[in-house]
């Protein structure tokens, strides 16, 4: 099935999300934490796969974004 411009922006934005919380998971210094996170990431986004609600997809884009956030806040305040 061909996407809607929305749908397809929208897929851009969730995979450039999950790749910059890939690369930020690179920068944690522990490998079981970075194995843990990098787990975690790709459950929560295979889980939210199907998703197709505009709004919710929106809030998840929102609700990783800011977790994304607080893994950097987290990671510079570890090499301070």
């Amino acid at each position: 099935t061909s996407l809607s411009p929305s749908q397809f922006l929208r897929r851009q934005q969730v995979l450039q999300l999950y790749r910059k919380i890939l690369r930020a998971i690179r920068e944690v210094p522990a490998e079981a934490d970075r194995r843990y996170l990098k787990d975690w990431a790709r459950e929560e986004f295979r889980r939210n796969k199907g998703a197709t609600e505009e709004d919710a997809i929106r809030m998840m884009i929102t609700q990783g974004n800011m977790q994304l956030q607080e893994l950097q806040r987290t990671l510079k305040l570890a090499k301070s």
